[in-house]
């Protein structure tokens, strides 16, 4: 095994496209900088890469972990979760092309499927722009969609739209990230929305700590409910019967340790790791071997209008082709590094000016909120929002932005009609001065 002699960290801003682009922007515009790890080692043709998002996940490669690795036997590191996901992720493929076996071979399981179920994903959109990403999925052969369901997207004309524009067999997973707050509120919601052939399982209706709630509406809809492994801990959501199935995600060996508790109770699962090809590639070897890896994976490769790869991942009839090449069996694409590749700042980081917009929403009956920002802005070098972390009045001091407002349960969790309007900036004196006053709290109209 050639033995590792540099490691090198690559920081890129990637284009969204240009639909992901406009309503991708309010709330994750800095998932336009993935971080990629290369490995080299000994041998010339041995070389790995890896990826991770660098404003999302706390698993970018660690700096003292590339320090001890140079000179060292990357096959004795593979098991180490924490040196982060790009270079564990890097070192897979190294390994893989070592021994010239797909990563798949390395894991300690058995392959039990040759094609990995992948959707397709998109944050919060109308329901007229969620039918045109839905439309695209379809014809690139994608068979199930996730979609982001908030109190201010009107949900069942949303589901409606989808299903208009998409063929028999797609299927659409609603996430909430715990907005509908209550098993009182969510309940009706979800009976409905059971009446939609195409809606499949819903994810984080309400907060994961609402034991109870969970319980209550496991018995009272029809399709699966879904929250994330380990929130409430594994056994605790088994014994209160609060779910149908888990979102696994997490460095390799922590997500074949939730997978195997998952076989070992029967229950389904689907792998979630933000990313472009190479994450994509590697979910695939993972869904490979993981037997409970029935429903579709999750790495919103969609969202960009590149995929860093010289030959794009095969996807047909819902999954994408697991690859048998070495390594994670991709061939990255050194022009498309180098085309896309900013230099870090003084603190070895990289982030993107935050676009400015007014959030306005908007109800049928024709009240409306208008909010600055979609999340309260945190202080630079602070961690990124996490909403498995929120719940209704986490956030209670002056200056509450559009998520932090609505998880405070100050507007209905679920209307028709309601809809948000995004505004860039225009110039204008009345722009200007509706936004210092947004920046400030919500201002209420009508």
């Amino acid at each position: 095994m050639p033995r590792i002699t540099a490691i090198d960290r690559l920081l890129l801003n990637v284009p969204f496209t240009p639909r992901c682009e406009e309503w991708n922007a309010p709330l994750v515009h800095q998932w336009h900088i993935p971080e990629i790890v290369r490995v080299r080692t000994e041998d010339p043709e041995v070389v790995g890469y890896g990826e991770s998002m660098y404003h999302y996940t706390s698993g970018n490669a660690r700096p003292e972990a590339m320090a001890r690795l140079i000179g060292e036997n990357p096959a004795g590191w593979l098991n180490e979760d924490g040196i982060g996901l790009d270079l564990q992720m890097a070192l897979y493929d190294v390994v893989g092309k070592a021994l010239e076996l797909p990563v798949y071979r390395l894991l300690p399981l058995p392959k039990v499927r040759e094609w990995c179920p992948l959707g397709w994903w998109n944050i919060d959109m109308p329901p007229e722009v969620l039918a045109e990403e839905a439309a695209d999925a379809y014809a690139q052969g994608y068979r199930a969609h996730k979609i982001k369901a908030r109190p201010w997207f009107d949900v069942y004309e949303q589901v409606r739209h989808v299903s208009a524009a998409t063929g028999p067999s797609y299927k659409i997973d609603i996430d909430w990230n715990d907005m509908l707050l209550s098993a009182g509120n969510a309940a009706p919601v979800l009976q409905e929305l059971d009446t939609f052939e195409k809606v499949a399982l819903y994810e984080g209706p309400i907060p994961q700590r609402d034991i109870e709630g969970y319980a209550e509406l496991r018995r009272k809809v029809a399709k699966p409910l879904v929250t994330h492994f380990g929130l409430p801990p594994f056994p605790t959501a088994l014994q209160n019967r609060m779910c149908d199935g888990f979102v696994v995600f997490g460095g390799v060996q922590e997500v074949i340790r939730q997978g195997m508790l998952c076989a070992t109770f029967e229950k389904p699962f689907f792998l979630q790791q933000v990313g472009l090809g190479l994450t994509t590639a590697m979910v695939a070897h993972l869904g490979a071997v993981l037997i409970q890896a029935r429903w579709p994976a999750i790495t919103c490769m969609n969202n960009y209008a590149d995929d860093l790869l010289v030959e794009p991942l095969t996807i047909r009839h819902g999954a994408v082709r697991v690859p048998e090449a070495p390594g994670l069996g991709v061939t990255v694409d050194e022009e498309a590094l180098e085309k896309y590749r900013v230099d870090p700042d003084s603190t070895g980081g990289y982030r993107l000016p935050e676009p400015r917009h007014l959030l306005t929403v908007r109800w049928a009956d024709g009240k409306q909120v208008h909010y600055a920002h979609a999340n309260t802005p945190k202080p630079a070098g602070t961690a990124p929002y996490s909403h498995l972390a929120y719940g209704a009045g986490s956030h209670a001091e002056a200056g509450r932005q559009l998520w932090e407002d609505f998880l405070a349960g100050n507007h209905p969790v679920q209307e028709r009609g309601v809809t948000l309007i995004v505004r860039k900036d225009d110039g204008t004196d009345e722009w200007a001065s509706l936004y210092a006053r947004a920046e400030r709290g919500p201002v209420s109209e009508g």
